[in-house]
């Protein structure tokens, strides 16, 4: 059976966001998983797009990327995403994987999202598919 994910793309880091979806795109091919990218702002409208979406979907994947900042906005943002994520998941009983990156700044970001180094995109896409393959065989 062929997988079909929503991938919801917070776009805040144009850059960031291209290369994490890149890499998610890759392992989905390879896999041979259908995806539709749904593209936000920033992360904290990630879970509500989820929400909105996700009854015709196996998996839900969500990337983006938080840079911490001079403020405290930073963990006021990376807790309340993961925190929305992880409740509509457990509350829901859907499979949703946060590949969204904190990185304490650009270059930390650019190095996890690149397809050719820490490939974070594609490590989220891993991970989705194969949550998918538990459920699949329960």
């Amino acid at each position: 059976m062929m997988s079909r994910i929503l991938i919801v793309r917070a776009t805040f880091y144009p850059e960031i966001a291209d290369l994490l979806l890149e890499g998610a795109s890759a392992v989905f091919g390879d896999k041979g998983a259908q995806y539709q990218v749904l593209d936000v702002l920033g992360a904290l409208e990630i879970p509500l797009a989820i929400a909105g979406a996700r009854s015709s979907f196996d998996g839900c994947l969500a990337l983006g990327c938080v840079i911490r900042g001079e403020t405290s906005h930073y963990d006021v943002v990376c807790q309340t995403s993961a925190y929305g994520l992880m409740t509509l998941a457990l509350s829901k009983n859907i499979i949703i994987i946060n590949g969204v990156l904190t990185t304490e700044n650009w270059d930390q970001a650019i190095e996890r999202a690149h397809p050719a180094k820490k490939n974070k995109g594609g490590y989220a896409a891993q991970a989705c598919l194969s949550m998918i393959d538990q459920r699949n065989a329960e």
